[in-house]
């Protein structure tokens, strides 16, 4: 596990540590915070002090307990939220892929359909009318995040579905699962791999947007996106409260991403060498 670290440029192994203490800090942190995220512990916007090492939000809750609390939510509901995206399109793209003819052409349009709206418009949309709750939301971002796995998977799975070998085995009867779990998929992992990392991203900024506009994670829940909402009116007074939670939020997309641009190059590079 060291020596592949190691491999990887500055920029990725740096993504590894910010995402790691990340983790290490939503998921652990809570428990060394002598307050809950729901406790109201002082006075409306308290300055940081020995007490309260970030101060205290719009209702006097201890903004580093919520701030750890909204980055465990975020990272838990945009990990699910991923997850479904794949289960969902990687199989659809990878059969359109396989099969072809009108199941590719199907499926296709109505991945275009979807795709014609801007995500988080549609997402408001469908939220308005089915409610807020956590269950609606991993449904509304999965099946948002799919059409894009679904188009990345379809065009990489065509392009192996194209090999010699791919034809060899349909000359010899082999069936769907031998083509998903034997040919395509050890081929496509590692680009699916990667646009994990940019799926996961995508659903945390959304979950955060949403969040700002009032139909994402709901109280008394925390979430980033909300606490930048619920705190926007303390910058009249100069302080940091709405500004810390958006901060927290950027490491998270920062850390990601060069990770994710760490394995692109990594793959590049094995590429060349073969």
């Amino acid at each position: 596990m060291i020596k592949l670290f190691f491999e990887f440029g500055v920029g990725a192994r740096l993504g590894f540590v910010i995402v790691i203490l990340f983790l290490f800090a939503v998921f652990i942190g809570p428990f060394f915070v002598p307050y809950s995220e729901v406790d109201i512990v002082g006075k409306v916007w308290e300055s940081p002090s020995s007490i309260h090492l970030l101060g205290t939000d719009s209702v006097g809750r201890d903004l580093l307990a919520r701030i750890l609390a909204g980055g465990r939510m975020t990272v838990i509901v945009s990990f699910i939220a991923t997850c479904g995206s794949f289960l969902l399109g990687c199989p659809l793209g990878i059969a359109a892929a396989v099969i072809g003819g009108w199941f590719d052409i199907v499926v296709s349009r109505i991945v275009d359909a979807f795709m014609a709206f801007p995500s988080l418009i549609l997402a408001l949309i469908v939220l308005s009318a089915i409610g807020t709750s956590i269950p609606a939301l991993l449904i509304v971002m999965s099946i948002l995040s799919s059409t894009i796995v679904y188009r990345l998977t379809r065009a990489v799975a065509a392009d192996v579905a194209a090999m010699e070998y791919i034809e060899i085995a349909r000359l010899r009867g082999e069936p769907m699962t031998w083509f998903l779990f034997r040919e395509i998929m050890p081929n496509v992992f590692p680009t699916l791999l990667t646009e994990f990392g940019l799926r996961f991203v995508f659903a945390a900024i959304l979950i955060s947007s949403l969040s700002f506009l009032g139909l994402g994670i709901q109280p008394p829940f925390a979430d980033l996106g909300g606490m930048v909402k619920e705190n926007s009116r303390a910058i009249l007074f100069g302080r940091m409260a709405p500004v810390l939670p958006a901060v927290t939020l950027a490491i998270l997309a920062v850390g990601v991403n060069l990770v994710v641009d760490g394995l692109l190059r990594r793959n590049a590079d094995l590429d060349l060498r073969q």
